[in-house]
């Protein structure tokens, strides 16, 4: 996948939020405020934005085009948005608040695409120092293996020869995250890394995959090759390298491709809460939203015990081990697996992170202080999908683990096999956006853009 993008860099933090009315109310107070300087301030103005920034619209979106000092109107209906690897927020789509939108990014956004998250590339181990092999899911480290150059489609150019599995222990796992929703690449470590969309037009027009991979490794599978399918085998078996970056490893044998596609589709499926992907081996698109949303089996699903009322504060959270039970105030859901609690990303527990993102409060004065007086029923909601989304990815651990043991045995598809195939070196052109004409684009002030 050589065509990435850099995450977005909102530059003010109040344009973001867990729900969608207080941005209306945020919008509101800003063109409440009578005074130039008041207004200003709350604007939060940087280099790149002003309130008399004039910039072009944002791509897919009706937001206005004048400069913000002389807005009037209502805010822009906000757009959900996924935040980090497994969060979901609303953003208001709108150019004039944004640095550095991507605008790239939301020209591909549509029904089709999926976006692979990947986190900065982390340092390999001193010397003398043996690696960690983390999981996502376990508790201590986080991100694994992240880089931000592009995804390797080979297997590892330490081989011995074509089709030899390099010698000592397998790569870690890379954490990867999968997002249907436009992404913003947060990262809980703090570390920005790349955001790679499968398709690099919209309409699932276009994979954004190495020229020629597929119809290669049809050929050596003795099957066809979607784009799909190689997203799917790539969540299944990324791996941080020895320098610390993302390789995929490609497998000869086609048992074990289809294996690693059926694992990899689940965890897309799962990432993307019933969005992309499937639940079981086939099933994809519009049959894997048929199925619905990921729902844990009866005497497992987590229900609300007692009722989430708020405001909550930030050091509420907790776990009962002993019950079960995740504890929120005077709130209880259970059952809670061990598991879902102590899902790590990026060195941080995952629901410590979400909560902690809808308990802490904004500095006071602030647009960022504006936000709901009660726990809203739509969080409680969010927080029950997410319990089951970890609690079903931890379940995939032993077989991801399985099957990476049977691709480090097993025959691999060498670098020096892709470039006598002329797939690698990856041209320039496949790492840089399509030209995208399938709308008009609104410029400054008005004026069409000029793509």
């Amino acid at each position: 996948m050589p065509w990435s993008v850099a995450p977005l860099r909102l530059g003010r933090s109040w344009v973001l939020a867990p729900d969608a009315a207080s941005l209306a109310a945020r919008w509101d107070r800003l063109l409440r405020t009578d005074d130039e300087a008041d207004r200003t301030a709350l604007f939060h103005p940087t280099r790149a934005r002003t309130p008399h920034t004039a910039v072009a619209q944002l791509p897919g979106q009706p937001g206005a085009t004048t400069r913000f000092a002389r807005e009037r109107g209502r805010c822009p209906r906000p757009v959900r948005i996924a935040h980090g690897p497994y969060d979901q927020q609303w953003l208001i789509p709108d150019h004039r608040l944004i640095d550095a939108a991507r605008p790239e990014l939301w020209r591909v956004a549509d029904e089709h695409q999926v976006h692979l998250l990947e986190p900065a590339r982390e340092a390999p181990p001193r010397a003398g120092q043996r690696g960690t092999r983390a999981t996502a899911g376990a508790p201590g480290p986080g991100a694994p293996g992240p880089t931000p150059r592009p995804t390797t489609p080979a297997g590892s150019p330490r081989s011995a020869g074509p089709g030899t599995p390099p010698a000592g222990p397998p790569p870690a796992e890379a954490e990867l995250s999968f997002a249907a929703l436009l992404p913003d690449g947060h990262s809980p470590a703090g570390r920005p890394g790349r955001i790679r969309p499968l398709y690099r037009r919209p309409g699932a027009r276009e994979p954004n995959v190495a020229p020629g991979l597929l119809a290669h490794l049809a050929r050596r599978l003795g099957r066809e090759v979607a784009a799909e399918d190689l997203f799917a085998w790539i969540a299944a078996v990324a791996q941080r390298g020895s320098e610390g970056a993302t390789t995929v490893p490609l497998t000869a044998s086609p048992d074990l491709w289809e294996a690693g596609v059926a694992l990899g589709r689940r965890r897309v499926w799962l990432h993307t809460r019933g969005a992309r992907g499937g639940p079981a081996p086939g099933l994809a698109g519009a049959a894997a939203a048929s199925a619905g949303r990921p729902r844990l089996p009866g005497g497992q699903r987590p229900y609300v015990r007692a009722a989430l009322a708020g405001p909550l504060a930030p050091d509420a959270l907790g776990y009962d081990p002993e019950e079960g039970a995740l504890c929120l105030g005077n709130g209880r859901i259970s059952p809670v697996a061990y598991a879902a609690w102590e899902y790590h990303s990026g060195g941080v527990r995952v629901l410590e992170s979400w909560f902690e993102r809808r308990a802490t409060p904004g500095p006071a004065g602030t647009l960022d202080a504006i936000g709901p007086r009660d726990w809203p029923q739509e969080w409680t909601s969010d927080l029950l999908e997410l319990i089951t989304v970890l609690t079903l990815l931890a379940d995939l651990r032993e077989p991801a683990g399985q099957l990476r043991k049977e691709l480090a045995d097993g025959p691999l598809i060498a670098a020096g096999e892709l470039a006598d195939a002329g797939v690698l070196p990856v041209p320039d052109t496949a790492r840089r956006p399509a030209s995208v004409l399938d709308h008009h684009e609104e410029g400054p002030e008005g004026q069409f853009a000029l793509l």
